[in-house]
C-alpha cells in the first residue's frame, strides 16, 4: 500500500491571514482544493518570540502554502472575507483582529482592491489591516491541526510528529474534512491520493457528513 501523503513538492506561494481563532482558520483552509500545507502562529507585531500566553502585539494567523495553478489568491481572499469570527466592523484586541499579511507586491495590490470592494459592499469602513508579512512564529504544537488532534488514535495512525503537524499535506486535508469543511466528492477522490486506509477513510467520511455546515469557531 502507498505511503500516506505527508510531503508534497508542488511549487507554491504563501498567504497569511488573521481572522479570529486560528483553530478555525486551520480547518477552513486545509480542506480547500489547491492548499498544500497550513500552519498557525503569531505574526504582524514586534514582540520577539511570542507565545500563546505572551502574545504581545501579534495576531493569531494562519500561514498557507497554496498551488496558484489550482487556487488563486483571490479565491483565498473570498474565504477570508466570508469567515471572520468577530466580523469586519468590530474593533477587537489585536490577538483576533482582521489582518492580511502580503508576501509580494501583487498580493498587496489584490488585497487592497479586495478591501475596497468589501467596504463598498458593506457600505462602511472595515477594520481589516493590510501589512507586509514579516516574521512568522509558529504556535505551540497543541494548536497545530487542533481539530485533528482531538482524535488521538487518528494522529497515531497517521504517524504525526510535531514537525508533520505543520508540514503534512494529509494532516491539513483531514483537519478540515473532520469538521465538515470541503465536499464529499473531493474527499472520495482524496482517499486514494492521500493513501488513506479503509479505517481512516470510513471515520473521516462519517465526520464530514455529520459536521457539514456546522460552525468552525469555539
Amino acid at each position: 500500500m502507498p505511503s500516506l501523503l505527508h510531503e508534497i513538492t508542488t511549487p507554491f506561494k504563501k498567504a497569511t491571514f488573521g481572522m479570529g481563532c486560528f483553530w478555525a482558520c486551520d480547518a477552513l483552509f486545509g480542506a480547500q482544493p489547491g492548499v498544500l500545507r497550513t500552519r498557525v502562529g503569531y505574526a504582524g507585531g514586534t514582540t520577539l518570540d511570542p507565545q500563546y500566553r505572551k502574545i504581545g502585539d501579534h495576531t493569531e494567523v494562519i500561514e498557507i502554502d497554496y498551488d496558484p495553478k489550482v487556487v488563486s489568491y483571490e479565491d483565498l481572499l473570498k474565504l477570508f472575507w466570508s469567515n471572520h469570527e468577530y466580523g469586519l466592523t468590530n474593533i477587537i484586541k489585536r490577538q483576533y483582529m482582521s489582518l492580511i499579511l502580503y508576501h509580494d507586491d501583487d498580493q498587496k495590490r489584490i488585497a487592497e482592491i479586495s478591501l475596497k470592494k468589501e467596504a463598498h459592499k458593506h457600505n462602511t469602513k472595515l477594520v481589516t489591516e493590510i501589512k507586509p508579512a514579516g516574521a512568522f512564529y509558529p504556535a505551540e504544537n497543541y494548536h497545530q491541526k487542533y481539530r485533528l488532534q482531538e482524535h488521538t488514535w487518528l494522529c497515531e495512525e497517521l504517524g504525526l510528529t510535531p514537525e508533520l503537524l505543520q508540514t503534512s499535506h494529509v494532516a491539513a486535508r483531514l483537519n478540515g474534512y473532520l469538521v465538515g469543511v470541503g465536499k464529499l466528492e473531493d474527499f472520495e477522490k482524496d482517499i486514494a491520493k492521500l493513501a488513506l486506509t479503509d479505517k481512516i477513510a470510513s471515520f473521516v467520511r462519517a465526520q464530514l457528513i455529520e459536521n457539514e455546515g456546522g460552525s468552525l469557531y469555539c
